[in-house]
């Protein structure tokens, strides 16, 4: 409404310039102008009636035409029939009217002769003197200021989001509505019950402060929500505001943040102050370290930091003589270890709630959840899909459940069947299947023969995960085909050997091009990398090399929710021990690959005659002509009885990631 009300008298001020302007900047046409040339011939011959000469130009009339006036003259000897001689004069009045328009404009010329011409000719003339102080101003003045306004306007109204000038300094924080039949929520939230039970308890500080403050606690002021990305921070924050049916203010750290100085410390002021007015309420900050990045990283020595002052204000409102019991901030990031130690000290963030990957069976909540609504078929296991999505977040889960959906319509079923949600998984993690790429009878024969390698050897050593399926058609970006293995249980511990044949596996195909065609490809990339990654981080983060010993070169021992890792500084020396360990490693395994690929050879050339029949193998036909892979029973014994060896660490990827060819 305010708006609106802004627009009206804008726009009555646009066309109000738009009528002044008019007849400067659209002239009428009505005058001819003529050059000096024709109005010197024009007034040679007689045919100028009168001018008006002003500093540099000459407005002037032509005179009627000759047949003009002499009809008018016979007009006027005609008989004196008062009806007639009224309709005559009408019409020659008509005609005076319509060529005395007939004027003419010339830019003046210094010509002394000029007014002594005019006079022999009888011309009427007279002089004007041209005051043009509003033209003048119009142009020069209110014009380009008005331009100028409009620019600075059009500017601040994108930095400030909104239309008015001088909000820039204003909070950006949208208000969630929980009122709305669309609120989120702990029934929307899946697979995170420990963390509900956590952020519940704020829930009931907020709608029965007197039942804690009467026994002396205090009210949290600040929760903060850590895990990587997808896992449900943002939803779970949503589902507090929700249950407390309390305002929640939503905003992102990048939201503070502007090339102005002293803008984030207001809009951080501002934001408290209007959330003081509405409190009980919640205020959410997403990815929070946009602006809660330690302050010892990253300084620049005499300079200004505009996200220092912005933090520094947030450190006030959170915590100091400003503060208000009934506002409780919600953090949320992916980042905890560049966070400033200021921020997460309690009495600011009180407390640190940890959302990590879903395990079995939060995943087959998580799919119910979003395939809550949805036409399944009646032999549908949602656990199996749990089973075969290990490592996925909630946000690939859902993408999964929606990706099923639409394959489902475009093969116009009423039901969403087993099929559907398996080539949805494929999808998300191998990429779109290209069925029409057209790849050579030679390239395709390398293809089949590496993805075999890769099956065989995963499939004959006691600690890989299952092959659950093997294709070479292309998907993606440049995968040519891949190889899927699936744990048969979530996993937090990795011994030793199991992170050699991981790393066997990922050689397989590899090793299987070395021995069919006596040289190697590109197709191995992106299998190389991992090999390193994991290679490397059994020597410098887990101290599973003899020669290095129980030493990890990692900063604090640990790696953020991204996967990245922070080396501590070492000697030249020990860089060069690293490396020869992790060759070490990488050679081992690859040798052990070669040996294990050179003994089933006649496996890997009927997987691979198969496999270039088919193109796509699943689990049923690769045991088919492997046999059955030993595995473990629910009381955690193989097939013979024996108790499977403890599993050690989780640091590295279980996520079922097909082997590409790339």
């Amino acid at each position: 409404m305010n708006k609106q009300k802004l627009q009206i008298p804008i726009i009555l001020g646009v066309l109000f310039l738009f009528v002044l302007l008019n007849p400067i900047l659209f002239p009428s046409g009505q005058d001819a102008e003529i050059t000096y040339k024709e109005f010197r011939d024009k007034l040679a011959a007689g045919k100028i009636d009168e001018v008006q000469i002003t500093n540099d130009k000459i407005f002037g009339k032509f005179k009627l035409p000759d047949s003009l006036v002499a009809q008018q003259e016979k007009a006027n000897q005609q008989p004196t029939d008062i009806t007639e001689r009224i309709r005559l004069g009408n019409f020659f009045e008509s005609q005076f009217k319509k060529d005395l328009r007939q004027t003419f404009i010339v830019n003046s010329l210094t010509d002394d002769k000029l007014v002594e011409d005019l006079q022999a000719a009888g011309v009427n003339y007279k002089g004007v003197i041209d005051s043009n102080w509003l033209e003048n101003i119009l142009i020069y003045w209110i014009f380009p200021l008005l331009l100028l306004f409009l620019l600075w306007g059009f500017i601040f109204k994108r930095m400030g989001g909104g239309g008015n000038v001088m909000s820039i300094g204003k909070s950006k924080a949208k208000i969630y509505a929980t009122d709305s039949k669309t609120k989120v929520t702990f029934n929307d939230v899946a697979g995170v019950e420990e963390v509900i039970e956590e952020v519940r308890e704020i829930v009931d500080f907020l709608q029965n402060p007197k039942k804690y403050t009467k026994l002396g606690a205090k009210l949290p002021k600040g929760v903060l929500l850590v895990g990587p990305p997808g896992t449900g921070k943002t939803l779970l924050a949503k589902a507090v505001a929700g249950e407390a049916n309390v305002p929640f203010f939503h905003l992102s750290g990048s939201d503070f943040v502007e090339m102005f100085v002293g803008v984030g410390a207001s809009r951080v002021r501002d934001l408290f102050a209007e959330a003081k007015s509405k409190a009980p309420c919640i205020i959410f900050i997403d990815e929070i370290d946009a602006i809660g990045r330690s302050r010892a990283k990253g300084m620049i020595m005499g300079g200004h930091d505009e996200r220092e002052n912005t933090l520094n204000q947030l450190l006030v409102e959170m915590d100091g003589f400003n503060t208000d019991k009934g506002v409780i901030i919600v953090g949320a990031t992916n980042r905890p270890d560049v966070l400033d130690v200021a921020l997460l000290r309690p009495g600011r963030f009180d407390r640190q709630v940890v959302l990590d990957r879903p395990d079995l069976k939060a995943r087959m909540e998580i799919f119910k959840v979003h395939t809550k609504g949805m036409p399944l078929a009646d032999n549908m296991d949602l656990q199996a899909l749990a089973a075969q999505t290990p490592g996925f977040a909630g946000a690939e889960i859902a993408n999964v459940c929606n990706e099923a959906s639409l394959l489902a319509s475009r093969k116009d079923k009423e039901r969403i069947d087993t099929s559907d949600f398996q080539d949805a998984i494929e999808r998300v993690i191998g990429g779109l299947e290209k069925k029409n790429k057209i790849i050579s009878p030679k390239e395709k024969n390398i293809v089949a023969y590496h993805e075999s390698g890769h099956a065989v050897v995963g499939h004959y050593l006691e600690n890989a995960d299952p092959i659950h399926k093997v294709s070479i058609v292309p998907r993606g970006v440049a995968a040519l085909g891949y190889t899927l293995q699936t744990p048969l249980e979530d996993r937090y511990l990795l011994s030793r050997d199991e992170l050699i044949e991981k790393l066997c596996s990922l050689l397989g195909g590899r090793a299987a091009e070395d021995i069919v065609f006596n040289q190697i490809s590109t197709g191995a990339s992106n299998d190389l990398e991992r090999v390193t990654e994991i290679a490397t981080r059994m020597v410098t983060m887990y101290g599973m090399s003899t020669k290095l010993g129980n030493i990890s070169y990692i900063e604090n021992g640990r790696e953020n929710f991204l996967g990245g890792v922070t080396m501590k500084p070492y000697s030249e020396e020990t860089a060069k021990l690293i490396d020869s360990e992790v060759k070490a490693i990488i050679d081992a395994a690859y040798e052990k690959t070669r040996n294990l690929l050179i003994e089933k050879r006649d496996k890997l050339e009927s997987l691979t005659k198969k496999l270039l029949e088919k193109e796509v193998l699943d689990k049923k036909e690769i045991e088919e002509i492997l046999g059955s892979k030993k595995s473990l029973d629910a009381d955690g014994t193989d097939q013979n009885g024996n108790l499977a060896e403890p599993e050690e660490h989780k640091d590295v990827e279980d996520i079922a990631v097909a082997a590409d060819m790339k």
